[in-house]
């Protein structure tokens, strides 16, 4: 069986794993959002790739959900000794060797798709993990300044690490999409699918940034898979990130029934065959195939049992 999963961070990273467990013979290629990557300290770093590859590889601080277990943190503690700005964003030093390898090798001419199967060999996630796209695409978000009262482009990061969040966006801006290209093997992957799968990411800047590269969202319609999401809004409410800062954004609801109705049903043109919900959660999505079950990923046997749960909806 081949398995597609379309991912961000955390989230998509834990459901990655219960995937993974659900179906340990299958070959599984998770397409990863680069949206958040970002260049700080002279260091290209992907902050979801590498949750996706230190979750499945084993290396994750599993209470914070990213970055390195047993980390420490003597250089950032260093820069801000000399005030290298910018200050707000930390590189542990575990971290930072995977930082310094993915760009010596992207600066010597590697495609990020072939430096991340590099670091992925250290790792052996036992999946295929795949960024979205070789080319640089980064999510900026058009808030306002609260000093000058200005509207200005901020990186995601800044706005997510940095204020948490905090400012009110009014747009989200994918910088280079437009130039962007599938990585080698994703529509390959599309088209071999017996299941594609929405992990329970962001819709807009994990989900909704994988789809905005030129010619993906077509490959992924013309699959002969079933594709099944699963909702990240549970009871009305995210259960980990700021979907619910970036859904008003674009005007859709927060709640199960919103996220699937802006997926839309596939048979009109949208991408769902089937929708997974929780199971207190009203959803109704004409067209598609809904489910209640239970979406919380408390422990590794429920994840698990919800990855199969998606994965029988596929069938």
């Amino acid at each position: 069986m081949q398995i597609v999963v379309l991912a961000g961070g955390t989230g998509g990273a834990r459901f990655l794993r219960g995937v993974r467990a659900a179906s340990p013979e299958a070959e599984i290629t998770a397409v990863v959002n680069t949206g958040d990557d970002v260049t700080l300290h002279g260091l290209r770093i992907c902050p979801d790739l590498d949750t996706v590859v230190y979750t499945l590889g084993g290396g994750i601080d599993e209470e914070r959900g990213w970055g390195r277990a047993g980390e420490s943190w003597t250089v950032k503690d260093e820069l801000a000794a000399y005030g290298a700005d910018p200050s707000w964003f930390g590189l542990g030093d575990r971290d930072l060797a995977t930082h310094l390898v993915r760009t010596r090798m992207l600066d010597a001419g590697y495609p990020l798709s072939a430096v991340t199967a590099a670091l992925a060999d250290r790792w052996q996630p036992g999946i295929t993990v795949l960024p979205m796209s070789d080319e640089r695409v980064e999510t900026h978000v058009v808030v306002t300044d609260p000093e000058d009262g200005r509207r200005r482009a901020i990186h995601f990061q800044e706005w997510w690490v940095r204020h948490r969040a905090g400012l009110d966006p009014s747009a989200f801006v994918q910088v280079g999409v437009e130039q962007a290209r599938p990585a080698p093997g994703v529509t390959e992957a599309f088209a071999a699918a017996d299941a594609v799968l929405l992990a329970p990411s962001n819709p807009v800047v994990s989900i909704g940034t994988i789809l905005g590269v030129p010619g993906l969202r077509d490959a992924l319609l013309a699959s002969p898979a079933r594709i099944v999401g699963v909702s990240p809004i549970v009871g009305g409410a995210v259960v980990r990130g700021m979907a619910d800062r970036c859904l008003p954004v674009l005007g859709i609801e927060v709640s199960a029934e919103g996220v699937g109705r802006h997926y839309g049903p596939r048979a009109e043109g949208g991408l769902l065959d089937a929708w997974l919900v929780a199971e207190d959660d009203a959803a109704d999505v004409p067209g598609v195939d809904v489910q209640r079950v239970p979406l919380l990923m408390s422990s590794p046997e429920a994840t698990t049992a919800m990855a199969r749960t998606a994965l029988d909806a596929c069938a």
